[in-house]
């Protein structure tokens, strides 16, 4: 396959609101063919489809409800509720002859999201059930498992995923090593420079079972800096030099990845 394919994309954000346009266009310079589209909140649900429709065989979409939710402030985040997860599952179902995957989904154990135990175990609802609407509509789940690398993959395992794409993991390689164990891929974001965590994970996993992502707006090379999907090369290049292989190999490979774990984007696609 002859370009990347950014298998987890925040490209709905606001932070792209000004000049989303050009960031297509420097990511098709960069040789991105293909951009999964992911969303957080019911308010991007429409605008990630409205993108699909402006992107046809470029932007690929998932909808889902991230297991953090709440604005970015002091107290103002908190792990996902029923309440919301009811008021998001009738527009997933609406456009779900559309989706090529549920998510971004998933569980967040970080302590100053989620702290007792019944709001945990809410969280879990909200993604055991969006678990069994990806299989009822047979797509693969884009799974967002951030302080919770073991309980994700217990969990996914414990409710029958098998098509499954775990994002930006950081969790131990010894958990990851289960996930691949499963048949579970991950994907790796610009953010690897300056990560040891996900150089272990990327030398441990084989690239059999590794995609790239950017995560854009977030996990750019640079903290604090807006991601775009133009970025994806750093990811390539990285694995590359870690793998001890070309970029074009990874590339090529990765890009077949996406291929299986997303198999819609091979009939969409715009050659």
């Amino acid at each position: 396959m002859d370009g990347f394919i950014d298998a987890h994309c925040h490209i709905a954000a606001h932070e792209f609101d000004g000049d989303l346009d050009d960031v297509i266009q420097r990511a098709k310079e960069k040789n991105v063919i293909g951009i999964v589209a992911v969303a957080e909140f019911i308010p991007e649900f429409e605008k990630i489809i409205t993108l699909s429709e402006k992107y046809p065989g470029f932007i690929f979409p998932c909808l889902g409800l991230h297991p953090v939710q709440g604005e970015w402030s002091e107290d103002g985040r908190s792990g996902a509720r029923l309440s919301q997860l009811d008021e998001a599952l009738p527009i997933i179902e609406k456009y779900a002859d559309r989706l090529i995957g549920i998510g971004e989904i998933g569980l967040d154990f970080t302590p100053w999201y989620v702290k007792p135990d019944d709001a945990k175990a809410e969280q879990r609802e909200v993604f055991k059930r969006q678990i069994e609407l990806a299989k009822r509509f047979n797509l693969p789940v884009n799974v967002h498992s951030r302080s919770a690398g073991r309980p994700v993959i217990n969990f996914l395992k414990e409710n029958g995923a098998e098509k499954v794409l775990l994002h930006a993991f950081d969790g131990k390689v010894s958990v990851a090593k289960q996930g691949v164990d499963l048949g579970y891929y991950f994907s790796v974001p610009p953010s690897i420079v300056r990560s040891e965590q996900k150089k272990k994970l990327v030398e441990a996993i084989p690239l059999d079972h590794l995609l790239l992502e950017t995560d854009s707006p977030a996990l750019g090379p640079e903290k604090q800096e807006r991601n775009e999907p133009m970025n994806i090369t750093i990811s390539c290049s990285e694995v590359a030099r870690i793998k001890g292989v070309s970029v074009e190999t990874v590339m090529q490979k990765t890009s077949e990845n996406a291929m299986k774990i997303f198999p819609l984007i091979q009939k969409l696609l715009k050659r």
